[in-house]
Order: C-alpha cells, then sequence, then structure tokens
C-alpha cells in the first residue's frame, strides 16, 4: 500500500502514513537537535573515526591521512607494498571519490571494478581529492589512505561487485529504523541508492532483513541476483546497534544516520555518520519515521544508558512505534 500511494502521494496520505518529509526533517528534527558546531564531527570522517576510536567503536584503520600536496610524492611510501587499500576523501558525499585497490602487480593498482591505475593515476586523483573537488561544498579537502573491508560471505547472493553497508538512524540516541543497502551492477558495486543500489529493511529487534527498495520503488528481490532480499539475519546485530548508540553518544546529535559494514573478519565497523540522513529509509521499511520520532518524544525515556536503551528498543517493535 506505501508503494502504491508513494507513487500518487497526496499529503493527507503522507500524514496518515506518518511519513517524514525532508523540510519537516530539518525544521523539527535536524535543526533543533543538531547543534551547528557539532556537525564537522559528522562531516569530517577523521574527525568521526577519532570519536569512534575514543568511545572504543571499531573502525577501518587508517594507514595514512594526506593533508597536503607536498604529501602525494610520499604516496609510494605510505602505501608501501600493501596490495589492498582504499582512497577516501574526508568529506565526501555519496561515495564521490571513494577508490578501492583490490590487488596490485608493481606499481599498477587495480580497483573493485577491474580498472587499472598507474601510481601516476592516483596521484592525480589525491591531488583532485586535496583541492576538494569531490568534497562538501567544494572545499579543500583531506583523503583518508585505509584498510579495504572483506564482504561478509551473508551477502554473497544479496550484493554485487562491492560490500553493502548497514545505516541506523538514531533519534534521541535510541534507533528508529534500519536498513541494508546492496550494491548492484547499475550502481557499479557501490551501496549507494542514488546510483542504483537496492535497500532492504532490518527489524530492530532481531537483525532480520524484510521490504525493500530500489530507484524509490518496493522491490522484494535483488534486481542481477534475483534473490529474495528479505529473510536474511545479519550477524552479530547486536553489537552494531550497541555501537550506533555509542557513536550517537559521542557525536552528542539528536537525529543522525550511523552506517557500518560487516567485515568478515572484524564484524561491524563504522564506516561514516550523517547529520541529514536520506528518507528512502521509509520505502524500504513500508513504515514512516514520524510515528516512530513522535513516539519517542511521547515517551519521554530520557537517555538511560546503552543496555537499557537497548531492551526499550526490543520491547518496542515496530508495529507499537
Amino acid at each position: 500500500m506505501l508503494s502504491r500511494l508513494l507513487r500518487f502521494p497526496r499529503p493527507r496520505d503522507l500524514r496518515a502514513l506518518g511519513i517524514l518529509g525532508m523540510n519537516q526533517r530539518n525544521a523539527e528534527f535536524v535543526l533543533p537537535g543538531n547543534p551547528r558546531a557539532n556537525y564537522p564531527r559528522v562531516d569530517d570522517k577523521v574527525q568521526t573515526k577519532l570519536i569512534c576510536e575514543k568511545h572504543g567503536i571499531p573502525v577501518p584503520q587508517t594507514y595514512a591521512v594526506i593533508h597536503w600536496m607536498g604529501d602525494i610524492r610520499k604516496f609510494g611510501q605510505l602505501v608501501g607494498d600493501r596490495r589492498d587499500f582504499v582512497i577516501k576523501p574526508s568529506r565526501g558525499a555519496e561515495g564521490r571519490g571513494i577508490i578501492v585497490v583490490v590487488d596490485r602487480r608493481d606499481d599498477i593498482f587495480i580497483t573493485a571494478g577491474g580498472t587499472e591505475l598507474t601510481t601516476e593515476d592516483l596521484r592525480y586523483h589525491l591531488e583532485n581529492a586535496l583541492s576538494g573537488l569531490y568534497s562538501l561544498g567544494g572545499q579543500p579537502d583531506k583523503v583518508i589512505v585505509e584498510q579495504r573491508i572483506v564482504r561478509h560471505d551473508v551477502f554473497d547472493t544479496i550484493a554485487v561487485g562491492g560490500t553493502p553497508d548497514v545505516r541506523i538512524i538514531l533519534y534521541r540516541r535510541i534507533p528508529v529504523m534500519a536498513m541494508v543497502r546492496l550494491p548492484t551492477r547499475a550502481s557499479r558495486g557501490k551501496a549507494n541508492l542514488h546510483q542504483g543500489a537496492v535497500a532492504a529493511a532490518v527489524d530492530l529487534a532481531t537483525g532480520i532483513t524484510f521490504g525493500g527498495v530500489c530507484e524509490n520503488r518496493a522491490v522484494t528481490v535483488h534486481p542481477d541476483t534475483k534473490v529474495a532480499i528479505a529473510g536474511v539475519q545479519l550477524p552479530q546485530w547486536h553489537e552494531l546497534m550497541i555501537a550506533s548508540m555509542r557513536l550517537a553518544d559521542g557525536l552528542e546529535m539528536e537525529y543522525v544516520g550511523v552506517d557500518f559494514v560487516l567485515d568478515a573478519n572484524l564484524g561491524p565497523v563504522v564506516l561514516e555518520a550523517n547529520a541529514r540522513p536520506g528518507l528512502a529509509i521509509q520505502i524500504a521499511n513500508r513504515h514512516g519515521l514520524l510515528s516512530r520520532l513522535r513516539f519517542i518524544e511521547a515517551e519521554k525515556i530520557g537517555m538511560p544508558d546503552i543496555e537499557a536503551r537497548m531492551r526499550w528498543c526490543s520491547d518496542c517493535r515496530a508495529s507499537r512505534m
């Protein structure tokens, strides 16, 4: 019903379904709940990683942070003989400027998409990233060189060419909705809904997938593998929920999205956080966010310790929120 209404939405239909729109999200939740001074904590991935490390939250190992153009000539020394790594603009958005190197032959680096790049190609890319080509607002940036995540085998039949990520939206430091974004051929292996990835909702209490969305339409199977995306148990779900609340505490923001990846060896690690997480998660969940946010406001539960919040989430199944 939700997907049908969203094709021809009327304001009263959206209100009845508890759908949160962008203007209402910004006016009633983002602006009052997220202090402007704290935005660098989520917009700058270097700062986000430092907060994670301070609170004992796993993140991919940082090999180097490149601050200046003059540092680029040392790139070969920075990566050493590593065969795989990730290059990521610190203030990048929507996956722009990220290069995943999965192997190398001498000075030829092979990306996740199979493209072969020379050292000079990577140095040129680093120059563009430092100059702000991929960053928010086009401002000069830093570049992180970090550990490559190895995809967990639970995703082998429902992801193509890349690593899925899990997004949890928290309000007043309590998880309210979650989804897992699955790369497709159309998204070129990126877990980005704007570029053609598919997403499945995740039940907060169990970590089992349901629902689904691709290109703003409700779906039930992966568009490439044709395998159902519902009914998948995400591993280490409890640890992932606990980590999301620890990070929300560290960020000191009331409305925030936290993105994780599940590494085959490390388990859940934080990729980044977002002060203005997108709203397509509502289609994936077949449920509006607004009723859940209002439920938390009405409960006035405050911010008890993390285990208490976890128990509260488990007790408040999706149908009640």
